[in-house]
């Protein structure tokens, strides 16, 4: 569920709600009772949890963190290996 900010237009009050995408959007300020509350854009901050996720997850033996190379020339320079190995299999 994400987190969303809000900010009364009357009194100036800023609040941080956690609902559902599908839930309406709140209306009346806990400040000052005014129905001026109005939802703020905000960064989005999220986390991606559980298995299988991450390229940067720890690995085991002799396996590079790919993410952390320095980004395309890390695919590059292992496909040369690869083709020489299924050439000689």
């Amino acid at each position: 569920m994400p987190i969303y900010e809000y900010e009364c237009k009357a009194c100036g009050h800023r609040l941080e709600k956690l609902q559902k995408i599908s839930a309406a959007p709140l209306t009346d300020c806990p400040s000052c009772d005014a129905a001026e509350l109005t939802r703020l854009v905000s960064a989005a901050g999220f986390r991606l949890a559980g298995g299988g996720w991450y390229e940067t997850d720890f690995k085991s033996g002799g396996k590079k963190n790919l993410a952390g190379d320095g980004g395309s020339d890390s695919g590059a320079s292992k496909a040369p290996a690869e083709s020489g190995a299924a050439a000689s299999a």
